[in-house]
């Protein structure tokens, strides 16, 4: 997480559009491709995960370890163990299901069992590639150096397009995302033997706001199979935006989300589905002047959430045409059918137990995306709670949720701390 990722969380928006828009909007109500579907995925999985190479990043005794965390506001307590941490470069798809790269990093314990549980963690929204958990030293190793010093194998994939894998990122698209997140586990283990530690196949999954919603999605993959050398053993997502269009889409026009944050997530997923989808062939479609000659550019990778919000406009309302910002708020046809595609991450029966973490005073992903999911989990009887932290906003609710999930984590495997 770093100073940007305090400010941006996760959260996905996603749409179409409708008759009076541009034609290059209109095609999708068409039916032409509302999203890429990664077929080719499976053709791939003798060379997906494989890993390419293995770089050591950071080495921190118990107290380097203590004091990294205090320094960030996060409690220590789960700490009882040094930490190496690893760079990880390993062979994934791309949302078409083309091969490509990505990184991640892998940290284990300095100390504790030979074999080792492994904490999946994915990680909240950030544009500038060089904030991944891989490459940067900062709060996106948090959950990482946690969970290891607490005695665990710790997997953060830095997802494609970020880190150091090649090309744009594609924010928000949640299949390419738990793909990738699949392939660095496989990676983890390879990487773990080669530095003389065993995976015991055992996983527990967190992640961050958009991480969260990418962790609930993983969940549900390696329950169905996805990768059955790891075992799902518990999930603990926090604040994720798991019901766009019931919750975040909204929100945004409501007061729930604030204006900056706003105008941040739209502007990305706009960009970076565009890329995708090609639902526009010039941003003037979509934003207003000065900003639609500016918008596609600020989201290259190289420009960090200061400069892209200061960039843009005050407000979302600012930020795009009338007709589009009109349409955003009474989506239909693929925009809503693509929305509704997104809210499937809590539909389903986990096997394992589920602890959601949320606050009550995010204005980035508001407390009632969580509630959506605790209502969809529990009308499958999944053995799941809902943990509310209170009166904190959005990163707040990761500081105090990081140290709880490790504890659980521990707990679960008869390790407490």
């Amino acid at each position: 997480m770093s100073d940007e990722t305090r400010k941006s969380p996760v959260r996905q928006i996603s749409w179409r559009t409708k008759k009076g828009l541009p034609a290059a909007a209109a095609l999708l109500l068409a039916g032409v491709a509302v999203a890429p579907v990664a077929t080719a995925a499976e053709r791939h999985t003798d060379r997906r995960g494989t890993l390419l190479s293995v770089t050591a990043v950071a080495d921190r005794d118990a107290g380097q370890v203590r004091e990294f965390l205090a320094g960030r506001d996060i409690a220590t307590d789960p700490v009882r163990y040094g930490v190496r941490a690893y760079r990880l470069t390993y062979r994934t798809v791309d949302p078409y299901g083309k091969p490509t790269t990505a990184t991640g990093l892998l940290t284990l314990p300095k100390g504790g069992a030979q074999r080792l549980d492994l904490v999946s963690d994915t990680h909240g929204t950030m544009v500038d590639r060089a904030y991944a958990p891989s490459v940067s030293d900062d709060f996106g190793r948090v959950p990482s150096y946690l969970n290891a010093s607490a005695g665990r194998a710790v997997a953060a994939p830095d997802y494609l397009g970020l880190g150091e894998g090649p090309g744009p990122h594609p924010y928000m698209d949640t299949r390419s995302a738990v793909a990738v997140s699949v392939d660095m586990l496989r990676a983890a283990r390879s990487a773990a033997d080669r530095l003389g530690r065993t995976l015991t196949g055992d996983l527990y999954a967190t992640g961050f706001s958009q991480g969260g919603q990418v962790a609930m999605a993983l969940g549900r993959a390696l329950e169905g199979g996805a990768e059955r050398s790891f075992r799902l053993k518990a999930l603990a997502p926090v604040s994720g935006p798991y019901d766009l269009a019931g919750q975040e889409m909204p929100a945004l026009f409501d007061g729930r989300v604030n204006d900056t944050s706003g105008v941040f997530y739209v502007s990305y997923w706009l960009v970076a589905q565009n890329r995708l989808l090609h639902f526009y062939k010039d941003p003037g479609e979509v934003f207003r002047a000065p900003y639609a000659s500016r918008v596609e550019s600020l989201f290259d990778g190289r420009h960090n959430e200061e400069d892209v919000v200061k960039s843009l406009a005050p407000s979302v309302k600012q930020l795009l045409t009338p007709a589009f910002y009109d349409f955003l708020q009474h989506p239909t046809g693929p925009l809503l059918s693509a929305l509704r595609s997104a809210d499937h991450t809590c539909d389903w029966k986990p096997d394992v137990p589920v602890r959601l973490y949320a606050g009550v005073a995010d204005t980035d992903v508001p407390l009632g995306n969580a509630r959506s999911c605790a209502l969809q989990l529990a009308a499958h009887q999944a053995h799941m709670s809902l943990v509310n932290q209170g009166d904190v906003d959005h990163f707040g609710s990761f500081v105090v949720s990081a140290p709880q999930v490790a504890h659980w984590f521990g707990a679960l495997t008869g390790n407490p701390r």
